[in-house]
């Protein structure tokens, strides 16, 4: 009998509760089922499974050789897929969700490479800062910063999400720079009225204790571009991800502000529906975004001389 069904009619005998129901899962009769887990047990000389004319159940010496043969077919599964994939097509259509603001400044060179390299594949980009339901909304993989935690998604880390607190080189000539939390307090701040992870302003000292920077904002706004169009000419100081204000710290058209106390750091993920087999489209949209941004990720990157 061939190894490998048997170990696979085994295994669905387990997940089934029946050999009757692992027949039908790969075509068999009750009867030739019977006989491949029957083969397995006569070569191991183990009993494997209890059977009785209601239920199924494992034996000690089954229950640890399910699990290594489920590993074994898993990695078996894996190994075909990563082989046919080497030789296969992405097609159809991608559906991507992905923040407002991260979407429209990082996302477009990496969807413009994606197609160039995948002509039979059309991406639909749904850029929205509320969170949506991937399978309600036929989404195929979304970007999400936070922590995290979605049940039935896999997820992938992209890179890290900094968070900084800036000012233009204007505004503090004008105002002065604030050395402590305590005087962040008390200058116009410039906040996103929607974070999800980060709320309040976080800043953690040398003795991680943590600074909540909260009371009366002199601007809000559900966009943190609009924000970084603020702080650049001089409206007060901002807090947000170095994805946004990255560029412009680089340029000095922004200062960080309090180097001794640090900002909460997020993560960057990559998620999306954690069915048996990953669509191709999928999975190498992902590999796009990961070797894109990566640790290191542009934004974060320190001007060369």
């Amino acid at each position: 009998m061939d190894r490998l069904t048997s170990l696979g009619v085994f295994v669905a005998a387990v997940e089934e509760g029946s050999l009757a129901a692992a027949a039908r899962r790969f075509g068999l009769s009750a009867a030739m089922a019977g006989k491949h887990v029957s083969a397995i047990e006569a070569e191991l000389n183990a009993r494997l499974l209890q059977r009785t004319t209601r239920r199924l159940s494992l034996t000690d010496v089954g229950r640890t050789y399910y699990e290594r043969c489920k590993r074994i077919l898993e990695a078996f599964d894996e190994a075909n897929r990563e082989a046919s994939d080497s030789q296969g097509t992405a097609r159809g259509v991608l559906r991507v969700a992905a923040p407002v603001t991260f979407g429209a400044m990082h996302l477009g060179g990496v969807v413009a490479r994606y197609l160039e390299d995948h002509p039979d594949v059309n991406v639909e980009v749904l850029l929205g800062d509320r969170y949506v339901d991937l399978i309600d909304a036929g989404v195929d993989v979304a970007i999400r910063i936070g922590r995290l935690q979605e049940p039935g998604l896999v997820t992938r880390r992209l890179a890290a999400c900094r968070m900084v607190v800036c000012a233009s080189p204007a505004y503090l000539e004008r105002h002065g720079t604030p050395r402590t939390p305590d005087e962040l307090r008390r200058a116009q701040r410039l906040a996103f009225s929607e974070a999800v992870s980060v709320g309040d302003w976080t800043l953690l000292d040398a003795r991680h204790r943590a600074h909540v920077i909260d009371g009366p904002c002199r601007l809000a706004a559900n966009n943190t571009q609009m924000l970084l169009g603020a702080a650049l000419a001089g409206a007060g100081i901002a807090y947000g991800p170095t994805f946004v204000f990255g560029e412009h710290l680089r340029r000095g058209e922004l200062v960080a502000l309090l180097p001794d106390y640090r900002a909460t750091e997020l993560a960057i993920q990559a998620v999306y529906p954690g069915v048996r087999r990953i669509p191709l489209k999928v999975r190498r949209f992902v590999d796009y975004l990961a070797e894109t941004f990566g640790d290191e990720p542009p934004w974060d990157r320190k001007a060369v001389p």
